[in-house]
């Protein structure tokens, strides 16, 4: 067995999927014996631990990102994890329906910032966000995770709106930049493996 299908599998296996699964990407770096193999696995893993953000919040943001982005199998394996790290039903229930909120909201203000037109900003956005509002997951936390979302949708108004929020609620930069790093890195894995 190559050093390549051998990472394969330990990536796999991490996530509680079938060894044998090869998606054409993974197709790809499987044959040409590529070292970001081993990149892939190291940066999947370092998902899995932080200093500012627990276990339980790890597994919600994570969950959060690979409902944005539609990976079947990260969505399995961090709902799993939240499950895992004391997660109820309705906080892993919230963080899909961030997912969905974060993609209207993020086409929508995307538009407003790029069109730069005043008409655009003074017209009701006519978007229900009652969710935002008493959030399962905590004000905060669902403030980090529509962050994490916009900065991988590249909303950079939200962006903007959501760090500026954390802040005024006592969030450190190194919390969010921590969320915004793991964020980068789901999406990252699920080019490869979904």
């Amino acid at each position: 067995m190559s050093e390549s299908t051998e990472v394969i599998r330990e990536i796999l296996n991490t996530i509680h999927a079938d060894p044998e699964h090869r998606t054409p990407a993974l197709l790809l770096l499987e044959q040409g014996e590529s070292r970001y193999l081993r990149d892939l696995k190291l940066n999947f893993s370092s998902i899995l631990n932080s200093e500012y953000l627990s276990q339980k919040e790890i597994g919600l943001l994570a969950l959060s990102i690979a409902v944005n982005e539609r990976n079947d199998l990260m969505i399995s394996f961090f709902k799993k994890f939240a499950a895992e790290h004391e997660s109820s039903q309705e906080e892993i229930a919230e963080a899909a329906a961030c997912a969905s909120l974060l993609a209207s909201n993020n086409v929508f203000y995307r538009f407003r910032h790029f069109t730069q037109k005043e008409k655009y900003s003074q017209i009701p956005a006519r978007i229900r966000m009652q969710i935002m509002m008493k959030p399962v997951t905590g004000k905060e936390f669902f403030e980090l995770m529509s962050l994490a979302i916009s900065a991988v949708n590249g909303c950079e108004m939200c962006v903007n709106a959501h760090e500026d929020s954390l802040i005024k609620m006592g969030a450190t930069e190194e919390r969010i930049f921590d969320a915004v790093r793991i964020a980068s890195l789901i999406t990252s894995t699920g080019k490869i493996i979904f």
